[in-house]
């Protein structure tokens, strides 16, 4: 694990000199912030957390599980000791010291990390599949997924690696809202689409059950001696019994990232 002391600032204003309406995603990308425009706009919070440095199961070159839920994430962190990741501890790891929007700098690049393939129509009545092998065969051909740690420029300061791109990554959110679907959880970093690919952007339209094709995560834990960390003002999660919910998928013949990249003016979808 990397230990990460970072003074957060939990609300940060950046100029964007660059940006996209995603329409099939509604969502407004920045493809580029002016260098060192990053302003604080809250009272900064002092962290003091380790953090996998990979994905799940925190090993270089190996597949990230995918088809998991805030409660399996939850689960198979703490039978090893350790936990989801807070929000706010996920954003300090990827912004690193210098507060980057994205783990590698200023601008959106998709040769640092696994981002903006081209779409491949999911069959999801497959991908949800009881019978195993019509679930594997349907998730392995939607898999754009690369190995852990292989793409060594999709790092951030702090040395922790596919925070943005490759799969989406469950995180427990500081501000909790009950009245949203996702409650206490959130989903951080994008996977390999055309998405929200930078540090601060958040999915919280997903209830904590939720599991799909590209959706894995990766633990953090309180240094040794420490108490148990809770941001202040934030609710800890609910309680979840330790257990490995969390297995290694192996691939049948996945087609990998795209050749041909999402480019603004050419969305894919």
């Amino acid at each position: 694990m990397v230990h990460v002391q970072h003074d957060y600032c939990p609300k940060v204003e950046r100029t964007c000199r660059r940006t996209e309406y995603n329409k099939p995603n509604h969502l407004r990308l920045c493809h580029s912030f002016t260098p060192g425009s990053t302003r604080c706009l809250a009272p900064r919070v002092k962290l003091d957390f380790c953090i996998d440095k990979y994905e799940y199961p925190n090993r270089e070159g190996a597949h990230p599980p995918w088809m998991v839920s805030w409660y399996d994430a939850e689960a198979t962190c703490r039978g090893l000791g350790k936990r989801t990741c807070w929000d706010d501890e996920w954003v300090a790891a990827c912004e690193g010291p210098d507060e980057t929007p994205f783990p590698y700098g200023w601008d959106r690049d998709n040769t640092r990390c696994n981002i903006d393939n081209t779409w491949i129509d999911p069959h999801l009545k497959a991908a949800y599949s009881s019978a195993p092998q019509t679930a594997l065969r349907e998730l392995s051909r939607l898999d754009q997924s690369v190995p852990s740690g292989s793409m060594k420029g999709c790092v951030s300061g702090y040395g922790v690696y596919d925070l943005t791109g490759n799969l989406d990554e469950w995180v427990t959110r500081a501000e909790r809202n009950d009245h949203e679907k996702s409650a206490w959880a959130g989903l951080k970093g994008g996977a390999w689409g055309h998405v929200r690919n930078a540090c601060r952007p958040m999915t919280t339209s997903h209830p904590p059950e939720f599991k799909y094709y590209f959706i894995t995560f990766r633990c953090c834990k309180d240094p040794k001696g420490m108490p148990p960390f809770v941001p202040p003002g934030a609710t800890p999660p609910p309680a979840v019994a330790p257990a490995d919910r969390a297995p290694i998928p192996q691939p049948i013949n996945p087609p990998g990232p795209s050749k041909q990249k999402v480019r603004p003016e050419n969305r894919g979808r």
